[in-house]
């Protein structure tokens, strides 16, 4: 018997039926659970970290020097009443100048044009007021940038960040100095090819390109009062929103004489 050209119709009008009587069944709740507790999904077990090579001997003193830790005197610049908005930025500059001079004397030391144009920067005040242009003296030649005042280590009183053009190698050199007594102390060292410097908070936060498309090196470094210094604490690479432009990164150092990083 041949089946019955009537009954695929009625089939389709009984399975449709069927799929509209769900649909609304499934809109009442919704609505009548509106703002209830819904699950996310699966969670992913806890793993506890897995130590790799358990019978590795572990190291008892660093591989590199890499100047963790910055805590010294700079002779000859003095900070008078201990207010170190007193001291004259571009001295600690020649003061700097005048301690590492296989990094800034000689043809052939590597920022012997720093050097060179120190001369450009005059008396205390040539390197420009607050607003003033980038900060630099008036010509633009001296590599003194502006310096900026900030409570960094929690004692109420300002200390000094300080940056300068390295020459002619094109890195910027970061500096924060606080005042002991009447005494300039250096307590924050680093020589960067430097995209951007920020002060957050009592932390100073350098920026430096990466030679990975779409990346970059964000370096925080906050005080320690054991070390009474700025450490480190913080060296992390991460995604930019350049667009992926590629730059090269020059090599660095944490300190003036130590090695690239």
């Amino acid at each position: 018997m041949l089946p019955s050209r009537r009954g695929r119709p009625a089939r389709a009008h009984t399975a449709l039926a069927l799929l509209l009587a769900t649909a609304a069944a499934g809109a009442l709740a919704a609505c009548g659970d509106s703002g209830g507790l819904r699950s996310a999904g699966a969670t992913p077990a806890a793993q506890s970290p897995a130590r790799l090579w358990p019978d590795l001997t572990p190291a008892s003193s660093p591989a590199y020097d890499i100047g963790e830790v910055d805590n010294e005197v700079v002779e000859g610049v003095a900070v008078p009443g201990g207010d170190i908005r007193e001291a004259d930025p571009v001295a600690a500059v020649r003061a700097e100048i005048t301690a590492h001079p296989d990094d800034y004397e000689g043809d052939g030391a590597p920022y012997r044009e720093t050097a060179r144009r120190m001369a450009d920067c005059g008396a205390v005040g040539a390197i420009g007021a607050e607003g003033e242009g980038e900060g630099e003296g008036e010509d633009g030649r001296c590599p003194v940038l502006r310096p900026y005042y900030r409570d960094l280590t929690g004692d109420g009183r300002p200390e000094m960040t300080l940056g300068f053009r390295l020459l002619p190698e094109q890195l910027t050199a970061v500096r924060v100095y606080t005042a002991e007594k009447d005494r300039l102390v250096r307590v924050m060292s680093y020589d960067d090819a430097v995209s951007a410097v920020e002060l957050a908070g009592r932390a100073v936060i350098v920026r430096s390109p990466s030679e990975v498309a779409g990346y970059e090196y964000r370096l925080r470094w906050t005080w320690d009062p054991d070390q009474r210094a700025m450490l480190l604490t913080s060296d992390e690479m991460l995604r930019t929103d350049d667009g992926g432009k590629h730059t090269k990164r020059p090599s660095a150092s944490a300190s003036p004489s130590a090695s690239a990083r």
